[in-house]
């Protein structure tokens, strides 16, 4: 195809050639045929395809792609250990206490790490150990599980606020941060140590009037124990359900006690009856009432 291209633009070129050589040189139109000489020679030039060398075998290299590499996701470290305090069993923080008083602490803490507590223990941080031991083992505790820390101590012997901090460690004595704690790693202990009204400071009273019956109706005995805080002199009186009335009574008390009277009342008739003990002197107070009920 290309060669019968090539020859058909020589043959054209050799037509205009041949024209324009029978031509006077003086004639106009011969000067445009040898313009439109050159016109295709230029074609030609421009239109000529390029020969490949036999020569040329170079081959096309092709770059390979990287090839995609999957890289494992990097592996989880499980939480542990890791432990939350959960609440206070006994002894809220600001408990009164007496100086040299013992009494049980007692917290409960989870474990919310991956792993078993196997040889961990509980251990003395900082503040007043209040007598605590200085380590004491926790039993097995799995993940998930609580476990109630216990522990026997005693208020120091004067007066004022203490605080100890406990902690929880593994067995090779690492600190198990504590969630929910002081300081994410510790649990405490706080009482306030007062010391004891003594019997020059507390006012004498009636701490207590119970009253028993005993017999049936028409005639039946009320049975009044009372107790004082102190020494002292009660002065009292009986009331009853009718409206009557007795003498006031008394009772010397040497000491805080109890001591007890009787009063015997010849009630008959049908209905409910009650009987009381009102306390004039130091009280000025009315307890607790008996009823018997007559039909």
């Amino acid at each position: 195809m290309r060669k019968i291209t090539r020859l058909f633009h020589v043959f054209i070129i050799c037509t205009l050639f041949l024209g324009a050589c029978n031509l006077p040189s003086d004639n106009p139109e011969g000067a445009a045929a040898t313009y439109a000489a050159q016109t295709v020679e230029a074609l030609i030039k421009t239109t000529t395809t390029p020969t490949l060398s036999g020569n040329n075998t170079a081959t096309p290299t092709f770059t390979p792609l990287p090839t995609n590499t999957n890289t494992p996701a990097p592996t989880a470290t499980p939480t542990c250990p890791q432990a939350l305090f959960v609440t206070d069993v006994t002894i809220p923080d600001g408990t009164v206490m007496t100086p040299g008083q013992t009494f049980t602490k007692k917290w409960r803490i989870r474990n919310t790490g991956e792993c078993a507590w196997n040889g961990y223990s509980v251990v003395f941080d900082t503040g007043d150990s209040m007598g605590g031991p200085a380590s004491k083992p926790l039993g097995v505790v799995n993940p998930g599980q609580e476990v109630d820390v216990e522990l026997s101590l005693t208020a120091p012997a004067s007066s004022g606020n203490y605080r100890g901090y406990w902690r929880v460690v593994t067995n090779n004595n690492v600190l198990v941060p504590m969630l929910n704690g002081y300081q994410g790693r510790a649990f405490y202990v706080d009482i306030k140590v007062q010391s004891p009204p003594t019997a020059t400071n507390i006012p004498f009273a009636v701490t207590s009037v119970n009253i028993t019956t005993s017999g049936s109706c028409g005639s039946f005995t009320a049975n009044a124990s009372v107790t004082t805080n102190g020494p002292g002199t009660v002065t009292y009186t009986w009331k009853f359900s009718d409206g009557a009335t007795v003498p006031n009574e008394t009772m010397n008390f040497a000491s805080a006690g109890t001591q007890t009277d009787s009063y015997t009342w010849n009630v008959g008739a049908a209905g409910t009856h009650w009987i009381d003990v009102y306390i004039i002197t130091p009280n000025n107070q009315q307890f607790g009432r008996a009823q018997i009920t007559c039909p």
